[in-house]
């Protein structure tokens, strides 16, 4: 029987249960992956604990690739082909039924695990850049966590786009990678003010836009480094929700442009995440993208991945190979 992750009751990465599961079926419109690699996220850890609640019990896990096995009524699919997707609870499994509106096609060149790391992650990197704060030739970024998954693949596009980027890590070895990933300028927030290094790189004026995934630690400093009518872009929160926040402060910012964003309202048709899918792919096979796995855990190791995860002990993507 195809194992599975499943969450039975919400809490720490000791929840986290592989299961013997039911072999599935794909309904109408859907499709039946083999998992090649299933991509483990931040969101993830935050179904696990219950701070995006869920139905109990349930299957954890939003992204994957891998090849089509069994095709539902209606579904423009066929059996043997590479997909991946982003969005479909349960991807941590053996197999996933996933609708097939959902999925993408991988082209030939594009490893499925390439594929999984870059769904979630490489999607958000890409409409940071594009639509969010659409980054132009001479612009500065500031890119929190640079060393991460998103990081490195938000520091590549942004740069490929004509951004000096900022980059803040927490040790050498990540210095060294976002370097590698092309940041202009790497900032250690653990050994210095970030606020202070940004404004002394920018010659006080700040920044176009600060992309921050870390939230509560870094929302003060961030704030008062975004140049005037420049953007703050919250997108994740690996340190904690921020407090609730006075407009009035994005007054005397200089009208600055606070968004919270999420994946689902930047790839709302199946053209839009196939538009922005086929980019990423394509600077892939240019050899434009580097897509860093940082480590691989069979479905057993589950909780160690969520562990190293929480525990900032990670760089680019970790993939679960079922």
């Amino acid at each position: 029987m195809p194992e599975a992750v499943v969450v039975k009751e919400t809490g720490g990465p000791e929840v986290l249960e592989v299961v013997d599961a039911e072999p599935k079926t794909p309904g109408p419109g859907e499709v039946l992956v083999d998992v090649a690699a299933a991509g483990v996220n931040y969101i993830d850890t935050y179904h696990r604990a219950g701070a995006y609640p869920l139905p109990l019990p349930f299957g954890i896990g939003l992204e994957g690739a891998g090849t089509v096995s069994a095709v539902g009524e209606g579904a423009r699919a066929a059996v043997g082909d590479r997909v991946a997707w982003s969005g479909t609870l349960g991807s941590y499994a053996a197999q996933a039924v996933v609708p097939v509106a959902d999925t993408v096609p991988v082209p030939d060149g594009v490893e499925l695990e390439t594929a999984a790391a870059l769904m979630l992650q490489g999607l958000t990197a890409h409409y940071l850049v594009t639509s969010v704060h659409s980054v132009r030739e001479g612009d500065t970024v500031l890119v929190h966590a640079a060393a991460g998954g998103v990081g490195l693949l938000l520091t590549q596009l942004a740069k490929a786009r004509g951004a000096r980027v900022i980059g803040t890590v927490s040790t050498a070895a990540k210095a060294e990678l976002a370097e590698a990933a092309g940041a202009a300028h790497v900032i250690r927030y653990d050994e210095v003010d970030f606020a202070d290094a940004v404004r002394e790189l920018t010659d006080g004026d700040g920044v176009h836009a600060v992309y921050d995934g870390v939230g509560a630690t870094t929302f003060d400093a961030s704030l008062s480094v975004v140049r005037r009518r420049g953007v703050l872009a919250l997108f994740g929160a690996a340190s904690g929700p921020v407090p609730p926040v006075d407009p009035q402060r994005l007054n005397q910012q200089g009208s600055i442009y606070l968004t919270r964003p999420k994946l689902g309202d930047f790839v709302a048709t199946p053209e839009e995440l196939r538009a922005r899918t086929d980019d990423l792919f394509q600077a892939v096979l240019a050899g434009a993208l580097d897509v860093r796995v940082g480590a691989q855990y069979a479905l057993a190791e589950v909780r160690a991945a969520h562990e190293d995860l929480e525990g900032r002990r990670t760089t680019g993507k970790l993939l679960l190979i079922p």
